[in-house]
């Protein structure tokens, strides 16, 4: 077995050193460029809204129930009263909560007072974003969790 000189010592230290810097260089390009990390454009002028804006959805009264069950999902909006809400618009984007490259905006048709759409999700956990408009023009936006079992699959 050869002497372990100093020589040695380094080239192991900065070896090592070397794989630690090159696993967190590609670990944070992958976090950057499968995430942007931006809800909106500009975070100060959303702000500026943001009160008056969940007020007026507040005073809606919408709640929204998500559900998926063998390929279908549905989520049922309802009013303060408990009836079906009436929108003008709406529009759904499902994808995973850490990358957006399952991202997917599935074509939802309404059936008395349920919106459906035929979507294939794998296992695990989804982010349903809901962004509609009352009929009297009042911007609804809401992000729910929906979790997908090995059960819901069918």
């Amino acid at each position: 077995m050869a002497e372990l000189t100093g020589r040695h010592v380094l080239g192991i230290a900065v070896g090592a050193f070397g794989v630690i810097i090159a696993v967190n260089l590609v670990m944070a390009w992958q976090a950057i460029s499968t995430f942007p990390g931006l809800e909106v454009a500009n975070g100060y002028v959303a702000s500026q809204s943001f009160d008056a804006d969940r007020r007026a959805q507040e005073a809606l009264g919408w709640r929204v129930a998500p559900a998926y069950d063998e390929g279908r999902l549905t989520l049922a909006v309802t009013d303060a009263q408990g009836l079906p809400a009436e929108a003008r618009s709406f529009e759904v984007l499902v994808g995973r909560t850490t990358e957006t490259g399952q991202d997917v905006r599935p074509a939802l048709v309404r059936v008395g007072g349920v919106w459906k759409a035929d979507l294939a999700l794998a296992r695990g956990k989804w982010m349903v974003l809901v962004e509609a408009e009352a009929q009297d023009g009042t911007p609804f936006r809401q992000r729910l969790e929906l979790f997908i079992s090995d059960a819901d699959q069918g």
